[in-house]
């Protein structure tokens, strides 16, 4: 089968020079700029996942659905795939692949785009950080491959990622938690909450300990912060609060900061807390254990 490979462009290419690449903005521009001749039939024994996916797991009910859905009225939307040296690659729609695999579909509509590694692996990881769809562990991989391979700072994938710089070091930092509790988080038995308390205890017998506390007797954030908080229980990690600023609030803000992941202040006797989307604010009140009564 002969599909013209085609460059990205100039609009594309501009857009994965920017500090943050919008994925949305990128799928919209090449679905916009293909013409009926470029959307090709591809085999489905032809495709194969984006070798830099960091998503693990996917639910099987959200893709038996779309699976159903496919093979009633068929794929609305192409996938969009690089050639490779065998077959083809996908840039952006893997659930659709995998529900048409589901639904015993031949082929697949797709667009054809010659995409570099290293935007690959960009697209892979920011496909499932703006849609909410990883596990805080695949999350951390996700960076840790993007900083080891594309010789990125902490400083330069937060704005990549568009993600504060706290954020991307809590979210590495689950990667110190044993394997058995990293799995734990993966399969969210266990909040991002919980595990950023684990991961800044030193000893993996007493972490592991703990995860088995926090499932057995479902325990709060709060309760682990305060268990944790034992003098006697080792930590990893020690954090030294200096207070800079003349505001009288400075240090409060500091320890809401530290304790929340993100940007606090405090002004008029009022306290702003900022979230970057729907699932970041459940991570907030995660951590400050509020529940839906």
């Amino acid at each position: 089968m002969e599909t013209k490979k085609r460059a990205l462009g100039r609009g594309l290419e501009e857009l994965f020079n920017s500090d943050n690449l919008d994925l949305q903005s990128m799928e919209k521009q090449i679905y916009e700029t293909a013409s009926k001749e470029e959307i090709f039939d591809i085999p489905i024994e032809e495709l194969r996942v984006n070798p830099y996916q960091p998503r693990k797991y996917f639910n099987d009910e959200a893709l038996s659905e779309l699976s159903a859905s496919i093979k009633e009225h068929g794929v609305f939307q192409p996938i969009i795939v690089k050639q490779s040296i065998k077959g083809y690659e996908i840039v952006a729609g893997e659930r659709r692949y995998r529900a048409s695999k589901m639904a015993g579909l031949t082929a697949i509509p797709a667009i054809v785009r010659a995409f570099t590694d290293e935007q690959m692996m960009e697209i892979a990881l920011l496909e499932n950080l703006q849609r909410e769809n990883l596990s805080a562990i695949e999350e951390a991989n996700a960076y840790k491959s993007m900083i080891e391979q594309l010789s990125l700072t902490q400083d330069e994938l937060s704005r990549k990622v568009g993600k504060s710089r706290s954020h991307i070091t809590n979210i590495l930092g689950l990667l110190r938690l044993p394997k058995e509790v990293q799995q734990l988080v993966a399969e969210d038995k266990i909040s991002m909450g919980h595990a950023r308390v684990l991961s800044k205890l030193e000893s993996d017998e007493k972490i592991i300990e703990m995860a088995h506390q926090i499932i057995d007797s479902k325990l709060p954030v709060r309760e682990l912060e305060e268990l944790t908080s034992n003098p006697n229980v080792e930590k990893r990690v020690k954090i030294v609060r200096k207070n800079t600023s003349n505001s009288e609030y400075k240090f409060v803000e500091d320890m809401l900061r530290e304790k929340l992941d993100t940007k606090v202040k405090i002004k008029d006797h009022k306290i702003e807390i900022s979230f970057s989307n729907v699932a970041d604010l459940n991570r907030i009140l995660d951590v400050l254990d509020v529940k839906e009564k």
